[in-house]
């Protein structure tokens, strides 16, 4: 079994930080890319930035410039952090991973709990 624990966010007021964290755990033999997503109110779920194994990050070609992206791999964790929050910014934010569990298959997608940030004042 392998489950992804994500902490941090809450309320943000607009121009503020947010910092998420999110780590894995159970049988684990490698991660390949980990990545986060978000998901507003009625909207469908939007790619905000992913990294490699090799530490390389990918951004959403959204305007999303406000986030970067890292990861520790001792820890099986990824973080996101943002600065100058906006309200639209408001959203359920999800990790997710690649994560090997056996020799024997091709990494599988697992996702985290999801946290909910709200940027208001």
């Amino acid at each position: 079994q392998v489950q992804l624990a994500q902490a941090g966010g809450g309320m943000v007021e607009p121009g503020g930080s947010l910092r998420l964290s999110c780590v894995a755990s159970g049988t684990i033999l490698s991660i390949e890319d980990m990545k986060w997503y978000r998901q507003a109110p009625g909207e469908e779920r939007e790619f905000v930035a992913g990294i490699t194994r090799g530490l390389t990050p990918s951004f959403s070609d959204s305007g999303l410039e406000r986030f970067t992206i890292s990861r520790v791999n001792a820890k099986n964790a990824v973080y996101l952090h943002g600065d100058g929050l906006k309200p639209e910014d408001t959203a359920v934010y999800y990790c997710s991973a690649n994560i090997v569990t056996t020799p024997y298959e091709t990494s599988r997608t697992f996702w985290g709990q999801g946290t909910q940030v709200t940027v208001s004042s």
